[in-house]
């Protein structure tokens, strides 16, 4: 049984992000066996190292539909209901899955970055689940506290080239360097099974994996009732090419299904 506190909800609302102890501890062994058949068959996955970098990044998304143990653990888990006190929303509805794995001696850090940007959803009821499939003390995510209330969005940018994703940088805040400019970053030892809930709009980055060990991790993204269709300048992350949706309207429920409400 995963609970949720008042105290959980405000912190939430308050700082863009959250620690849910066990929110999968059932489901840990199910989301490792989900991992290594993805691993085993890839189908999206994204460059996050330059040649000659040392280690191995294994991140690959959108893959619910064909692994079943992906498929198992969003719908009949606790996680829809978790989402929705987060979010205070009484309807969740599915955006993607994601996997990352970063192998022993990866000691190239996650960049600093918001999701949101990258997406084609906007709305201030969204959340992103990470899950660690191993202990993590090293390779944690860490969070920038009230960074999903920015002004702007942070721009985004590709990070292997070190390119803008989009045009128009005037349109967003720069990177920035949370721990030289001050700002209040969270990040904690984990579980297997315990999960970071952060909003789609909160600055956040991993270290690099300088342990004798793998991380894996489990990722879930879920969008509430005020989550609506928006055009970027240019393709998003994911691609969902042939999807068909105009601005201002919810994601097809076909695509995304609606997990609650």
């Amino acid at each position: 049984m995963v609970t949720v506190t008042d105290e959980m909800v405000e912190a939430y609302q308050r700082d863009g992000v959250v620690l849910v102890r066990g929110l999968w501890a059932d489901w840990v062994e199910m989301l490792r066996a989900g991992v290594a058949r993805n691993m085993a068959a890839p189908t999206q996955q994204m460059a996050t190292l330059k040649p000659g970098e040392p280690g191995y990044f294994f991140d690959d998304y959108c893959n619910w539909q064909r692994i079943p143990e992906f498929a198992a653990v969003i719908r009949q888990s606790a996680v829809a209901d978790v989402a929705a006190r987060l979010m205070q929303s009484e309807r969740v509805q599915l955006f993607h899955d994601h996997v990352l794995v970063k192998e022993p001696g990866t000691t190239k850090p996650t960049p600093w970055h918001t999701d949101g940007p990258y997406y084609f959803v906007e709305g201030r009821q969204t959340v992103s689940f990470w899950s660690p499939l191993d202990p993590v003390k090293d390779a944690a995510l860490r969070c920038v506290v009230g960074s999903h209330l920015w002004e702007k969005d942070v721009l985004p940018t590709r990070w292997v080239s070190e390119t803008d994703f989009y045009p128009g940088e005037n349109d967003y805040l720069p990177v920035p360097d949370p721990e030289a400019e001050g700002m209040k970053i969270v990040e904690w030892e984990m579980e297997p099974g315990d999960a970071v809930a952060f909003n789609f709009r909160t600055l956040h980055g991993a270290r690099g994996n300088i342990t004798t060990n793998r991380r894996r991790a489990f990722s879930l993204r879920l969008v509430g009732e005020d989550a609506r269709y928006v055009e970027r300048p240019g393709p998003t992350s994911p691609p969902f090419p042939g999807h068909g949706m105009r601005p201002g309207q919810r994601l097809r429920e076909d695509w995304f299904p609606v997990l609650r409400g």
